[in-house]
């Protein structure tokens, strides 16, 4: 489990505050595919995504572009058990899905990005920090289930 100071709690929360799910989600899930192109072969059902184009006009990236933060949302709402809040999404993505977990890493990093690009200087080298020590909770609770 991970510790957190008053100071992280808040400022997690104040970056949080700043992102539209609706609007970030969309340009996550799209740099992620876009940047990691190899990520495609596990959003098969999402028809073509094997252009740039492609991927930014597709409906189903954005639709789960916006999923992802949806669930990232419940991660800042329980930081203290973020690995049971995942425990089953985990589970899902190991047993059926068969996503394999350093993917996790790359969508953070892609987050992070994102987060920078929308925030610029109120994204400052200490609530990168921060923001980085959360996504990294966040990873490592995605990776729990696997064996």
């Amino acid at each position: 489990m991970v510790k957190w100071t008053e100071k992280e709690r808040s400022t997690i929360s104040a970056v949080w505050e700043k992102i539209n799910i609706d609007e970030t989600g969309p340009h996550i899930m799209a740099r992620v595919l876009i940047v990691y192109p190899w990520t495609e072969r596990y959003f098969g059902s999402f028809g073509d995504i094997f252009t740039v184009a492609a991927v930014l006009n597709n409906p189903k990236v954005a639709a789960h572009g916006k999923v992802v933060l949806t669930a990232l949302d419940r991660a800042v709402r329980n930081m203290d058990d973020i690995k049971g809040v995942y425990a089953s999404l985990s589970r899902l993505h190991y047993e059926k899905l068969h996503v394999d977990p350093d993917s996790f890493r790359l969508l953070a990093d892609c987050i992070t990005i994102s987060f920078a690009c929308k925030l610029r200087s109120s994204l400052d080298p200490q609530t990168q920090a921060t923001w980085q020590k959360f996504l990294s909770a966040v990873v490592d609770a995605m990776s729990s289930q696997y064996y």
